[in-house]
C-alpha cells in the first residue's frame, strides 16, 4: 500500500536517514513504514505530503494525481 513513499523518496534522491531525521524517527522505523510492515501515523503522512508537495491521498494510493488539491478558504 505504501510503495509510493519509497518511489517519492528515490525520485527526490533522499536517503532513509534524511527522511527519518526529517520525521524525527529512527531509520529502522521508517524502513518498516516503507516496506509496509508498520502503518504510518497520519501526522507523519501529512509531513511527508508537505515535503513532497503532494497529498496524503496520493501517498496512500487513493489517487494518481500527484499535485495536491488547491485549498479553498
Amino acid at each position: 500500500m505504501f510503495i509510493r513513499i519509497k518511489e517519492l523518496r528515490t525520485k527526490y534522491n533522499y536517503t532513509q536517514d534524511f527522511i527519518s531525521n526529517y520525521l524525527g524517527i529512527t531509520r529502522s522505523l521508517y524502513s518498516l513504514y516503507e516496506t509496509g510492515k508498520r502503518k504510518i501515523p497520519v501526522k507523519l503522512l501529512s509531513r511527508l505530503a508537505n515535503l513532497y508537495n503532494t497529498s496524503i491521498d496520493y501517498i496512500i494510493e487513493d489517487t494518481d494525481r500527484i499535485k495536491p488539491h488547491k485549498k479553498n478558504y
